[in-house]
């Protein structure tokens, strides 16, 4: 398969590529910062997203999945302390680096025939606190337009869904923090293994619930 991973260079990006590279298929690694070999793109640049998927046409003739792992966090202790210039910024990396790239790649996904494109939300989304409000509703606004390009690709046999977590946790976090357990957290790789499994189901426009 030929997949897309935006986010590629942190760590559940890399945790998605090792996984589908391992099995062989072809993974396209994209990450602003062009790190561990991924493509630099600008994911907030639409003209920069829409040329991305015009190469990936070019050059491979069709795409099987994207995985879309851009994400960010910014939070304060009270509701009273929220700072909207958190707000701006993470609507910037969870919603509108989300909307260039489902209103870039449709076309590819729709082709496929059995494309899979995937994000990750947070219970966050469903049950904010007060220090997450700008959080939980950049999270929730990304599960909904998620949601309504499922409704777009329903009958083109493609699906796009969500896999909700209550956070992510790698190796490297529990090695700076051994006194730490993490409970309720998905491992990064727990996460790609689900991914993977997207392809094995036909369902479509779900929040995958991962977190207990």
């Amino acid at each position: 398969m030929i997949i897309l991973v935006t986010g590629a260079a942190g760590p559940a990006g890399r945790a998605v590529v090792r996984r589908f590279t391992d099995k062989g298929h072809t993974v396209i690694g994209v990450d602003r910062s062009g790190a561990e070999g991924t493509l630099p793109v600008d994911l907030l640049d639409a003209e920069a997203v829409r040329r991305l998927a015009a190469d990936v046409q070019a050059e491979h003739g069709r795409l099987d999945g994207v995985v879309h792992l851009v994400g960010g966090w910014r939070g304060s202790k009270t509701f009273a302390e929220t700072r909207l210039e958190d707000w701006d910024l993470l609507h910037d990396l969870l919603v509108r680096t989300l909307q260039h790239v489902t209103l870039a790649f449709e076309p590819l996904l729709r082709a496929s025939g059995r494309g899979r494109f995937a994000i990750v939300s947070a219970l966050a989304a469903e049950r904010p606190t007060q220090g997450n409000a700008a959080y939980g509703a950049a999270k929730a606004a990304a599960e909904a337009w998620t949601l309504a390009f499922a409704d777009a690709l329903e009958g083109s046999g493609s699906t796009a869904n969500v896999l909700v977590v209550k956070a992510l946790v790698n190796q490297a976090m529990r090695e700076a923090a051994p006194e730490r357990t993490f409970p309720g957290f998905t491992d990064v790789d727990d996460l790609a293994e689900a991914i993977d499994g997207l392809w094995d189901t036909d369902r479509n426009g779900e929040r995958i619930v991962l977190a207990p």
